[in-house]
Parts: structure tokens; C-alpha cells; sequence
């Protein structure tokens, strides 16, 4: 009943859009939008789990509103308007005229959005890439996976720009050596993502650590539930959880692009590919409550650190992409062996501690991979 409570918006919306582009589009329609559905969430297992490090400190309202305003913003927004936006600004149309394309020139449309490819993933990429740079370079950071590379990073994190002039010179590196003659496009979009991480990221954070928007309510709606249902500490409403959910719908949509462009190598119908990708979305979002009420990151400890290592090589894949191409099952399988290997490790230290007789859910002081012999 608990599973059934997450994901049964997904269960439901599945069932009724796959019937009705049956109904409309005949059964290769149907088949279509599942094979995209099936794609989407097995591309974007590791945004989940990023996506529950940062649900867990939001209210349950406000996920709530994760689950339902958020969806909408993935399905119509993400998915269907803001590729229609970005090809407007990139081949300088209106977007009434790309959206025209879209509909009666899928083929055009799929080219012109293949063309935007290289500002799509200069921004989608540095955004990634500051996300796994602030989590590598982060001092405060007490569980480690791979410690002989983690922990001389975690101490050069103490000076805090480390990460923005890194990610700078990354962007340089590609637009200069990798962005095929696309190097404006690259730098002005490189740019764009990294001001918008920095501005949404800096923005939650800033309303978080006055306070603002993390009272406690009398029914412990503010408060968070640990795996064994017990509230601890506030959770953010209000302005820091506003900031918090456009830093997910930005991370969505980071992890979304290369999957849309991707997408018309199976269907040049946009609303095709909207329906399956979105009914993607969905399931991603349900599994990232069911991550955050289940407490799983916290019983397995290294779960969140293969995401992290699932996003850094994601960004690079986006930064190689610009200029060669590079198949989705590649993007995939590297994520879903992240996940894996982080899963692995993380059940074999849940049962060293268990062997120990100390707690298996004790993340704070987990012992970090590498650490004895």
C-alpha cells in the first residue's frame, strides 16, 4: 500500500497514456511512447537519487508539490515548451513558427534541435558538472567511498571557489578544443549554466542557513522523518523550498535535454516523445520520494556518491557529444554501474557494521571505502 500510495499517479498516467496513443496513434504509437518511457527512467536513475538528497530537506507540502506542480513543469514544460524555446532562440525564429515546425516539419524541427545541440549541452553539462564538483570539493562531507581520491579533494575544498574556476576552465578547454566550430554558442550556454547554478544553489542555500522558511509546525509537517519515522530537525518551506525545487526542476532539466534530442532517433513526433518521456518523469519522481520516505540513503551510504560519480561522467559525456556522438546506452549503462558498484559497497558495509554489532544506519560515521585494510 506504501508503494502503491508513491507510485500510483505513475501506475495510473502510464496505463491511460500508453492507451490513448494506442487509440489515436495505432499500436506502434503505444509501443513508441513505452520504449521512451522505459529509456527516460533508465537514464535518469542517478537524477533520483540526487533529486532525494535534496527532497529530504524540503517539507512534506512542498513535496507534495514535487509531485504534482513538479510533473506538470516536467511533462509540458521540460519536455515539450522549453524545447520549442530553445530552438526559437537558437536558429532565431518565433517560437510560433517552431512549434509549427514541430508539428507539421517534424523533420526540420529534429534538425534545427539537433543543430542547438552544442548550447544544450555546454549548459546541461556545466550545471552537472558543478554538481559534482561541490560534492566532491565539499570539506564538510564525513562519508567517503572512494577515500584516496576524496579526501586530498575534501581538504582543497576549504577554499570555496575551488569549483567555479575549475568548471571555468573545463568550459574553456571544451569550447576551445571540443565544441566543433561552435565555440560562441558554447561559451555564452557554458556560461548561462553556470550562472544559473550558482544563482539557484546560492539562493536556497542563502534563505536555509538564516532560518528562513524552516520553522517548525505544530503537526511536524516541517520536521523531517528519519528511516524509523522519528522527526529531528526542521525541514525548509517557504523561500529556501521555493529555491530548492527550481534547483530540481533546473537538475531535470540538465538530465532531460540530452534525452529529447536523443529521442528523435526513435520518434519525430513531439507529442510522442512528450508522452513517453513524461510518463519517464513521473516514475523518476516517485522514486525519489519513495527514496527519501524509505530512508534508503541513509541505509546505504554510498548510494549518493555513485549518483554524484554517475553526474560527473554524464557532463563529460555531454561535453564529448558536442562534437561526436555518443550512443544513449552508453550515457546509461555508465549510470546505472555507478549506481550499482555504490549499491554494492554500500551492502557490504551495512553487514561489516551489522558483524561489528554497531548500527547499519549510522551514515554520519560511516567507515570510508579504502579506509582499512
Amino acid at each position: 500500500m506504501h508503494i502503491l500510495r508513491i507510485f500510483g499517479w505513475s501506475f495510473a498516467v502510464t496505463a491511460v497514456v500508453i492507451a490513448g496513443a494506442g487509440v489515436l496513434g495505432g499500436g506502434q504509437a503505444a509501443a513508441l511512447v513505452a520504449i521512451l518511457a522505459v529509456l527516460e527512467i533508465s537514464l535518469s536513475f542517478d537524477n533520483a537519487v540526487i533529486n532525494a538528497t535534496v527532497l529530504g530537506r524540503m517539507s512534506p507540502a512542498w513535496q507534495r508539490v514535487f509531485l504534482t506542480l513538479g510533473v506538470l513543469i516536467a511533462v509540458f514544460g521540460m519536455r515539450l515548451i522549453f524545447p520549442i524555446v530553445v530552438v526559437a532562440l537558437t536558429a532565431h525564429l518565433n517560437p510560433y513558427d517552431v512549434f509549427d515546425l514541430a508539428v507539421n516539419h517534424s523533420d526540420q524541427y529534429a534538425a534545427k534541435l539537433h543543430a542547438a545541440h552544442p548550447a544544450i549541452a555546454a549548459f546541461g553539462g556545466i550545471f552537472l558538472f558543478m554538481i559534482f564538483l561541490d560534492f566532491m570539493f565539499d570539506n564538510e562531507r564525513d562519508v567517503q567511498w572512494l577515500r584516496w581520491l576524496e579526501e586530498p579533494l575534501r581538504k582543497i575544498g576549504a577554499l570555496d571557489v575551488i569549483p567555479i574556476v575549475i568548471a571555468l576552465v573545463a568550459l574553456l578547454v571544451v569550447g576551445e578544443a571540443f565544441s566543433d566550430g561552435h565555440t560562441e554558442q558554447v561559451f555564452v550556454a557554458g556560461v548561462a549554466g553556470l550562472a544559473v547554478y550558482l544563482a539557484v544553489s546560492g539562493l536556497g542555500e542563502f534563505f536555509e542557513s538564516r532560518g528562513i522558511g524552516a520553522e517548525d509546525d505544530d503537526d511536524g509537517e516541517g520536521k523531517p522523518a528519519t528511516a524509523g519515522g522519528a522527526s529531528t530537525a526542521a525541514l525548509a518551506t517557504g523561500k529556501a523550498a521555493f529555491f530548492l525545487f527550481l534547483y530540481l526542476e533546473v537538475l531535470d532539466a540538465s538530465f532531460s535535454f540530452d534525452g529529447v534530442v536523443g529521442a528523435f532517433a526513435i520518434s519525430q513526433n513531439i507529442f510522442v516523445i512528450a508522452a513517453g518521456l513524461g510518463i519517464g518523469a513521473m516514475y523518476i519522481r516517485s522514486l525519489t520520494v519513495f527514496l527519501v520516505r524509505q530512508g534508503t540513503l541513509s541505509e546505504y551510504v554510498f548510494l549518493e556518491h555513485g549518483a554524484h560519480y554517475a553526474i560527473g561522467a554524464l557532463a563529460v559525456i555531454l561535453a564529448v557529444s558536442i562534437e561526436n556522438d555518443v550512443p544513449e546506452i552508453v550515457t546509461g549503462l555508465i549510470g546505472v554501474a555507478f549506481i550499482g558498484l555504490a549499491l554494492l559497497t554500500s551492502i557490504r558495509h551495512r553487514r561489516h557494521k551489522a558483524d561489528e554489532g554497531g548500527s547499519s544506519d549510522e551514515s554520519t560515521t560511516a567507515e570510508p571505502v579504502g579506509a582499512s585494510s
